[in-house]
């Protein structure tokens, strides 16, 4: 789950080579599609139209080309689609969305952009604050004051000069080692590495085990990258892209925060991808609807549980049907499946980042007196990292009480005659903002009426006209790891969060998704036999 950009600090995925080339001792295409022909049409269920259950069922509907012989059933327990990419609109107005979760992808992501090409969707053009307002676009704050600025509309070789300048070789120490560590995950996205059912033991094939054993800050000091680019440039990426500090994070995940290759999100949102998936898929979609329980039968099928959510008692029907396979494209442990029997591995239980995020309006600007900056106006984004150049909170490196700040668009808020002109910002925290906090960042003051502890919906409609707020279960804890949980919990039953403590973002969500779906594909064209069956010249065991 991806914000913001740091330098367009988004996670670098090339290509996915989803297809594989024909070897000489796999049967042809006509001979697949002919042993095809005659077999039942496959029950599928995905469980979340997130990127990850969307995703698996356009590729299995494409990988099933040209027999098409798969019914697909997606349960969503939400009232939309897309999972952690939402939007909501600002003044309740449906002409001004905002991205509440997921809020860019880059042009190599291939499985997002060649979706958003096919299905015919725009991307959002910049709707940042006037550049007569200020010449600064971003502002690294360490809690006291900025640590690093860079200009509006500055070259790249202004860049370039100001970072040598700063922070020596350091920076290009940096970019090479996060090419090489791309680099090497980009092997997992081609033969003989996709499809995989250990995401740890191929991670280890393509080179990755150092990047997710060490954590951040001794990944980076033993490839010569150093304070205090490591602690002001890095971290800040680390800490808006993740929440987690240098010492929190492992490798892997430093070197994706501070991968770049041009941002972009969707016009209305990046949801729309998603749904373009299931539209796409010919999937039957369920939305509002709960699986309570997936059971296996004695016959190898499953018969999955659900709910409708509704505040109408009367609607709350419990629904069973019969599936021949069953992808749980969630986290499991926040899923509330009951699964019988038990698998002989359950995915293991991993703590989440709650983040908080809020999105208002102001007719204020951002004040830099809160950042004891001299400026006449603050940075469009301003990003966090400690002070003291520490990878850890202390005493005397404190984390600030945010994230990021993102003054995200220019708005008229059409409530007010004439409509008043403001600013929508959003601010990622790991607590809920206080209507003092926003007082002091906006430099306006409060009522007498208004207690220490308040919130932000205490503050008067002249100074705050509309909010949202919302916390997420983001992102898993980055911790250093060596395995992962597998796309199969059993025969027929698949798995795709795994990946989620690998790398968490919507492109790698997406190559899960296709990921099982080609294992589902490859399983039913392989040949069975008693305990495994061959997929691409590779024994699978049975769980």
């Amino acid at each position: 789950m991806r914000f913001h950009t740091l330098f367009a600090c988004v996670p670098l995925v090339a290509s996915v080579v989803l297809s594989h080339s024909p070897r000489s001792e796999e049967p042809s295409q006509d001979t697949v599609v002919s042993s095809l022909t005659d077999r039942k049409i496959k029950q599928v269920a995905v469980i979340g139209a997130g990127s990850a259950g969307a995703s698996t069922a356009y590729f299995l509907n494409k990988f099933e080309y040209p027999s098409k012989r798969i019914n697909i059933t997606v349960y969503e327990r939400s009232n939309y689609v897309g999972g952690r990419s939402t939007t909501v609109d600002a003044y309740d107005d449906p002409s001004m969305p905002l991205e509440l979760g997921a809020s860019i992808f880059v042009k190599v992501n291939k499985n997002l952009v060649t979706a958003a090409e096919d299905f015919g969707l725009s991307y959002a053009e910049s709707e940042k604050a006037s550049a007569d307002e200020g010449d600064l676009a971003l502002g690294v704050w360490d809690g006291k004051e900025f640590v690093f600025t860079q200009k509006r509309n500055q070259s790249l070789w202004q860049t370039i000069g100001q970072l040598v300048w700063k922070y020596g070789l350091s920076p290009f120490r940096g970019q090479n080692l996060m090419k090489k560590t791309v680099g090497d995950f980009l092997k997992l996205y081609n033969e003989p590495h996709f499809p995989f059912y250990d995401l740890g033991s191929a991670a280890a094939k393509v080179g990755l085990t150092d990047a997710l054993t060490t954590y951040g800050n001794e990944f980076l000091e033993k490839n010569r990258v150093y304070p205090p680019f490591s602690t002001e440039v890095v971290q800040a990426a680390t800490r808006v892209n993740y929440a987690q500090n240098l010492q929190q994070i492992h490798g892997l995940e430093t070197m994706v925060s501070i991968a770049a290759d041009g941002a972009m999100s969707i016009a209305g949102g990046n949801w729309k991808i998603f749904a373009g998936m299931i539209k796409a898929s010919g999937a039957h979609l369920e939305l509002s609807t709960a699986v309570t329980s997936i059971s296996k039968q004695p016959n190898g099928r499953f018969l999955v549980t659900s709910k409708l959510i509704s505040s109408n008692p009367d609607l709350s029907q419990t629904t069973t049907s019969t599936f021949d396979a069953v992808v749980i494209a969630a986290p499991f442990q926040f899923s509330d499946i009951k699964l019988t029997p038990s698998p002989a591995v359950l995915p293991k239980a991993t703590a989440y980042v709650k983040l908080y995020v809020t999105i208002f309006t102001s007719p204020h600007r951002i004040s830099p007196k809160y950042f004891n900056s001299a400026s006449a106006h603050a940075p469009d984004t301003i990003l966090t990292t400690l002070a003291n150049h520490s990878t850890s909170t202390s005493p005397s490196s404190p984390a600030p009480p945010f994230f990021s700040i993102s003054t995200l668009r220019r708005t008229f808020n059409p409530h007010t005659y004439p409509p008043r002109a403001e600013y929508a910002y959003k601010i990622f925290s790991p607590a809920p903002l206080t209507a003092s906090f926003i007082s002091a960042l906006l430099d306006f003051p409060l009522t007498e009426e208004i207690h220490p502890g308040a919130a932000i919906c205490d503050i008067a409609k002249e100074d705050v006209s509309w909010f949202h707020y919302k916390v997420w279960d983001s992102y898993p804890y980055m911790r250093t790891r060596e395995s992962f949980d597998g796309p199969a919990l059993g025969k027929g039953l698949w798995y795709t969060a795994g990946i989620e403590g690998f790398i968490s973002t919507m492109e790698t969500s997406s190559l899960m998704g296709a990921n099982v779906a080609k294992l589902m594909v490859e399983e039913w064209r392989g040949e069975e036999g008693e305990g495994g069956f061959v997929v691409q010249g590779r024994e699978r065991t049975e769980l």
